[in-house]
């Protein structure tokens, strides 16, 4: 199936790209109240643009092959929600918190996500292009086939997460936690790592020349061995 990792004959993981949310030629255009976010709404098929849906709470929400652009779901609360075969285009995410909610075939492009919390939740085939997620939260949520792509992720935390087969490609990491993550077999890109916190976590990720420069001080630190000039 497309977006999922194979195994090639060496063993070795073969890598693919996320598979990209299935949605239909035709899409229906929704305006309040029926894009709103309530407890136990499902929204199918629905192409919502240009609407502010901030400081909403929902539980058991459902967005079925939906397209949101210029939407603001800022300060949104979440819980058990599911996102399946979404594109988020030009939206704004900040503050979004979600807790034990899923994501699986989504796009989000372009998109204000600082302070992003999902907790205990679970990403699949997911791709994250230009988007802003500093200060992100993802503690104990479980990565399938997700990349970031030219994202900012300053100060973003990923503690307890499980990153295996996750791709950083052109991000700036300063800051980043992850401690008690999982990378094994994650691959970071042209990205600036500087200060990042948890480096033990990174057994088994695969880095850039370039990028692991960066990170000679905090291996460093991490030993406690001190560096003169």
């Amino acid at each position: 199936m497309a977006g999922r990792a194979e195994r090639a004959r060496s063993g070795r993981r073969v890598r693919t790209t996320p598979a990209q949310p299935d949605l239909p030629d035709e899409l229906t255009s929704a305006w309040l109240p029926d894009a709103d976010l309530i407890d136990g709404v499902i929204h199918a098929g629905l192409s919502v643009h240009d609407l502010d849906l901030s400081d909403r709470e929902a539980a058991g929400a459902e967005l079925d092959q939906c397209r949101y652009s210029n939407v603001n779901f800022g300060q949104v609360r979440l819980r058990r929600a599911t996102f399946k075969d979404v594109h988020f285009e030009r939206c704004d995410l900040a503050n979004l918190r979600a807790r034990e909610s899923s994501i699986r075939r989504v796009l989000v492009t372009s998109s204000r996500m600082t302070g992003f919390t999902w907790i205990t939740g679970s990403l699949n085939d997911v791709r994250f292009d230009g988007c802003r997620v500093d200060l992100g939260y993802f503690s104990g949520t479980k990565f399938s086939d997700v990349v970031f792509s030219d994202c900012r992720l300053d100060q973003a935390n990923f503690g307890g997460a499980d990153l295996t087969d996750v791709r950083f490609e052109n991000c700036r990491l300063p800051g980043a936690q992850f401690s008690g993550a999982s990378l094994a077999e994650t691959t970071f890109s042209g990205c600036d790592l500087t200060g990042i916190t948890g480096v033990t976590s990174l057994r088994g990720a695969t880095i850039a020349g370039s990028d692991a420069i960066a990170l000679a001080g905090v291996f460093a630190e991490a030993l406690g061995i001190k560096v003169e000039d």
